[in-house]
């Protein structure tokens, strides 16, 4: 059976890489290994999340699936005065994401691993981002829709990217399902990929 960028303890020998990517306007030393999602530089999904995503300073942001920490180190960018929890099932991608929030300087992050919300129990965040983990099937997708909505305050947002051939308009209609369909809007796309956001009222 192949490996995926999921798997809890990756048996893939490390191979790791340093690259230099510009997000929102911050340029970022990230490093990346083998057996994590994305390895050779930030995926299109990401970048197009990365470019949408709103933040008020000091929001309090949970990544979920944060892999070797992107979206989650830009966030910590955008709320200098929040903090953004970045989790991720994958233990070699949560040292990473430690690793290169220490090489950028940032401090207001903290990794962990967790199997979805599962380290996150009473725990509830302003913003939830995700680029869900598309490979590990329907179910796991929407689960990470629908319990979105036991970790998020009064007036938090969930945004998701997702391509439309690997499933967008289910993702939306599960949205539409568990925030209402007034609470749900699409905020944009980019060479198939939509991003969404779901509002608690």
């Amino acid at each position: 059976m192949s490996e995926h960028y999921y798997s809890r303890t990756p048996q893939t020998a490390s191979d790791r890489r340093t690259f230099a990517a510009e997000l929102r306007g911050h340029r970022f030393r990230l490093t990346s290994d083998a057996g994590v999602f994305s390895r050779d530089g930030v995926d299109y999904g990401s970048r197009v999340l990365i470019e949408r995503m709103e933040l008020a300073p000091d929001a309090n942001v949970l990544d979920l699936g944060c892999g070797y920490g992107p979206i989650g180190l830009v966030a910590a960018r955008l709320a200098p005065r929040g903090h953004v929890t970045m989790v991720d099932i994958n233990e070699r991608a949560v040292a990473l994401a430690r690793d290169n929030a220490a090489a950028n300087g940032i401090a207001n992050v903290t990794a962990m691993q967790s199997d979805l919300y599962e380290a996150l129990a009473g725990r509830r965040f302003d913003v939830i981002l995700s680029n869900p983990p598309i490979r590990a099937g329907k179910v796991v997708v929407h689960r990470i829709l629908t319990e979105a909505k036991e970790h998020l305050n009064p007036g938090g947002s969930l945004w998701i990217v997702i391509q439309n051939k690997q499933g967008a308009p289910s993702a939306k209609a599960k949205l539409q399902e568990v925030f209402g369909e007034d609470r749900v809007e699409e905020i944009g796309k980019d060479k198939g990929y939509r991003i969404y956001r779901a509002e608690m009222v």
